[in-house]
């Protein structure tokens, strides 16, 4: 097939040395004006702070040289992140974040046991990219950001992605990503015994096997989790579903074993503890399904909550819930895998059952970078994927046989509530 002669024409270098969009740079002020106006009102609102904090990235996006965002994405922000994980091992940022006073290179270093001439190299770059404060020659003093680095669910997402021992961690799966495609021949990942983890790592087992033979790689990755869906929308919050009117109403247990939530796959409880202290008075079980690993490691839930050690692949035992619900489930799976999953919830339903996919539904136009960010990660890690309204019809209707109800969307689109029922029943 002939090439034709505007798109073989070689690109001029001399762009390198232009801003990305320079003429995009009036306009994006005029809506940091705007929305910063509304951002920082008393009335506004977290959609409004993170309206501005798009606008600030896009700022820097169009006034970066394209040299500048290579450097910054090839140099600055993986080695920020290693050093970042390496001060998360080493303590670094519990001991200055122990108070907001300055503290000296030499006073960290023999708190923390780390060499001081390599600490100070490694603070002075973390201080460049703007994640603590520099007051001085080797002096620095905490900000928010590297303090929160010292919450379990925070900082265990730098931990897992770097460790543990010589493995390179996940963030080896993303560094293998491109050398796998290639083999592949650019093709969409779809086999989880046999895909970018398994080529990365050399072995048979799949992500969630690999952390777990790999302490404390399934701990953390557990933390993590929460971290991630920490500050995030509930679905429980107002606005975003609802639950009165979908879920509460017309339900009366018949019976005490009746269920009113079944959480599948629902790790640590901390969806159900949400629903609990925003609905306290609801009537029916709640029971929070997972692996016995991960219910092992519950230690504060209220007794309310049932746990209960269940494999989502075999026959649910839970039958007619009002509600059964999952989170973040089935992106960990290709088509073919979920599709035994919502199996065995279809079978355990009744007619006036509800199955709610707590999940992104990536937006067709304007995707929301967390969501794309996330399903790139997926295909690395799991050979699976985020998915659009289309996907999620598809996998659903078309291929499990449910009804979708409706699409409930919260925010800035980072979260949504897909609701289902049994075609017959509604």
């Amino acid at each position: 097939m002939a090439t034709s002669a505007a798109a073989s024409k070689p690109i001029d270098p001399s762009i390198i040395l232009h801003p990305n969009d320079i003429a995009a740079v009036p306009g994006i002020l005029g809506e940091i004006v705007t929305r910063g106006v509304t951002a920082l009102s008393p009335t506004g609102d977290d959609a409004a702070r993170l309206a501005l904090l798009e606008s600030a990235r896009a700022l820097v996006r169009a006034l970066e040289k394209p040299r500048e965002t290579m450097i910054r994405h090839c140099w600055a922000d993986n080695t920020a992140f290693a050093a970042l994980s390496m001060g998360i091992e080493a303590g670094v940022w519990a001991h200055l974040g122990s108070d907001d006073e300055p503290k000296s290179v030499a006073a960290i270093a023999a708190a923390t046991n780390m060499e001081e001439a390599w600490l100070a190299r490694l603070l002075k770059h973390v201080a460049a990219m703007g994640y603590i404060h520099e007051t001085g020659h080797d002096e620095y003093r905490p900000t928010n950001f590297s303090k929160a680095l010292t919450i379990p669910i925070l900082g265990a997402g730098y931990r897992v992605f770097t460790g543990p021992g010589n493995t390179g961690g996940l963030s080896k799966c993303v560094s293998t990503l491109v050398s796998y495609s290639k083999k592949t021949g650019y093709t969409t990942p779809n086999s989880m015994s046999d895909g970018n983890l398994q080529f990365a790592f050399d072995t048979k087992y799949n992500m969630f096997e690999w952390l777990h033979a790999n302490p404390p790689g399934g701990e953390q990755f557990n933390l993590h989790m929460g971290g991630y869906a920490h500050g995030r929308p509930r679905w429980m919050d107002d606005g975003f579903y609802p639950v009165q009117e979908r879920l509460l109403d017309g339900f009366v247990p018949a019976e005490e074993s009746a269920a009113l939530l079944v959480d599948i796959g629902g790790s640590m409880g901390h969806d159900l503890d949400g629903f609990l202290k925003k609905f306290p008075e609801v009537k029916g079980r709640l029971v929070l399904q997972d692996t016995e690993a991960v219910i092992g490691q519950i230690t504060a839930l209220d007794s309310r909550i049932e746990r209960t050690v269940h494999d989502f692949f075999k026959e649910q035992p839970v039958k007619g819930a009002r509600a059964y619900y999952m989170h973040s489930i089935l992106h960990d799976w290709p088509d073919d895998v979920c599709l035994s999953i919502l199996a065995n919830i279809k079978a355990a339903m009744g007619p006036g059952s509800r199955l709610l996919i707590n999940e992104n539904v990536i937006q067709d136009i304007g995707a929301q970078w967390e969501a794309t960010a996330l399903d790139v990660m997926m295909a690395s890690l799991l050979s699976s994927r985020e998915r659009t309204r289309v996907d999620w019809s598809r996998l659903l209707e078309e291929g499990a046989g449910f009804k979708i109800n409706g699409v409930y969307t919260f925010a800035n689109g980072v979260e949504s509530l897909i609701e289902c029922v049994l075609p017959e029943a509604e």
